[in-house]
């Protein structure tokens, strides 16, 4: 059995099934590029997080799913029928989740940079939760409210511990910088967050709740780094019921996602809640629930992508399997963040006894498009199917039509 294999992955005599499909019928019916994604694989991550928080902390908990990670009409309304919340971070997130069925008092807005427009949107829907995410804000805030009088606009602080941890320079979310140097730009710095709650009050909005976000894509290694900033959480979170602010809600964030790589440890996210847990308990806080914000671990390794072969390429000793997608229109991530990798595997014959170094490219005007780099796999021919590995996650969602590629179809299966 291959490393990466799943119940919604898997081989069946040496070709690729998606979700218990050939992968070569799901192309045939459907064409390529395609997204395929898997709702019983969606559902047991859920199921996984939800009984880990039920064991560990007799806290009502809430599994507020990052919709930026996967839009998906289908996958939202899946979620929402399981009882999930949303972390949404734009207007139109906000209304898309209403449109699938969300309840406005199960959806945070996370925004940053937010504008007088974006505010007066989320404004509008009562019930809704809005982070704030930097003691500025409050003007704007202030402001805003004045044309919504009689509405009680419920506020949490998304606060900046100073420490923060991701796979990559471009998605650590916390702390003072991020490893290449870059400012972090989300949070309110720990020494302003009992202001903005006092500020937040007098203005007339309602404080409910503290949240944080380190980063994306923890691996083992990361959990100390974790583990410390759930302390900080948690001692920041005494300090403000202790100034009279009662707290209905702590946010812990995301951070962990499904194996991307054989060689990388995966986080050990029941570890995780039970800490998280044992902390809050061990404070002796009054909060009434205990929330994280899972994406890439829910919808991350339920998601392939299928790529066809138009021809194979020789140049310069190099291999190259040209294929009829391009990731800016696919999967981007490998583009964005160099450090991103994604499985990929010849679907048509996932073993076979001619292996080579192959450089899977797409069919964009870039040098950076490419999905792998000499990836060692049975030497693909014209017209095979080559299945890309966690594309749920960060990949529709980040697509665009760069050279006027368009983006491919998704099926929820």
């Amino acid at each position: 059995m291959n490393w990466w294999e799943t119940d919604f992955v898997a081989v069946r005599g040496n070709k690729l099934l998606v979700a218990g499909r050939d992968a070569a019928a799901l192309a045939e019916r459907y064409g390529t590029p395609l997204y395929i994604y898997g709702k019983d694989r969606i559902l047991e991550r859920y199921a996984r997080l939800e009984d880990a928080l039920a064991r560990h902390s007799p806290l009502p908990s809430r599994i507020c799913y990052a919709m930026k990670a996967n839009s998906h009409r289908g996958i939202l309304r899946l979620l929402q029928r399981r009882g999930a919340w949303i972390d949404a971070v734009s207007p139109c997130e906000v209304e898309t989740a209403l449109k699938a069925g969300f309840p406005a008092e199960r959806i945070i807005f996370t925004g940053t940079s937010v504008s007088r427009a974006d505010l007066r949107s989320v404004f509008a829907v009562d019930r809704l939760t809005v982070n704030i995410d930097a003691a500025e804000q409050l003007d704007l805030m202030s402001e805003v409210k004045r044309d919504f009088p009689s509405r009680v606009i419920r506020v949490s602080v998304r606060w900046n511990p100073g420490i923060g941890r991701g796979f990559n320079a471009r998605v650590i979310t916390a702390g003072k910088r991020s490893s290449d140097g870059t400012p972090i730009k989300f949070g309110v710095e720990g020494k302003k967050v009992l202001g903005v709650f006092a500020r937040a009050r007098k203005l007339g909005f309602r404080p409910v709740g503290l949240h944080q976000h380190l980063g994306s894509g923890w691996v083992r290694e990361d959990f100390p780094m974790v583990r410390a900033a759930v302390d900080r959480m948690v001692r920041k979170a005494r300090e403000i019921e202790k100034a009279g602010f009662p707290l209905e809600f702590l946010d812990f964030g995301g951070g962990f996602g499904p194996r991307y790589l054989k060689s990388r440890a995966v986080f050990p996210v029941e570890d995780h809640i039970a800490y998280i847990a044992r902390t809050v308990a061990k404070a002796g806080l009054g909060v009434k629930a205990l929330a994280i914000e899972p994406g890439k671990y829910l919808v991350g390794d339920a998601g392939v992508l299928l790529l066809s072969v138009e021809y194979v390429k020789e140049s310069y000793g190099n291999i190259f399997a040209c294929v009829d997608g391009g990731t800016y229109n696919t999967v981007p991530r490998p583009a964005i963040y160099l450090q991103a990798h994604h499985e990929i595997v010849n679907a048509s014959r996932v073993d076979g006894p001619v292996k080579a170094r192959i450089t899977v490219a797409g069919n964009i005007c870039e040098t950076g498009d490419v999905f792998g780099r000499e990836r060692m796999m049975p030497l693909p021919g014209s017209g095979d199917l080559l299945g890309v590995l966690c594309a749920g996650a960060y990949c529709r969602s980040m697509a665009s039509n760069f050279n006027l590629r368009e983006i491919p179809r998704e099926v929820l299966l």
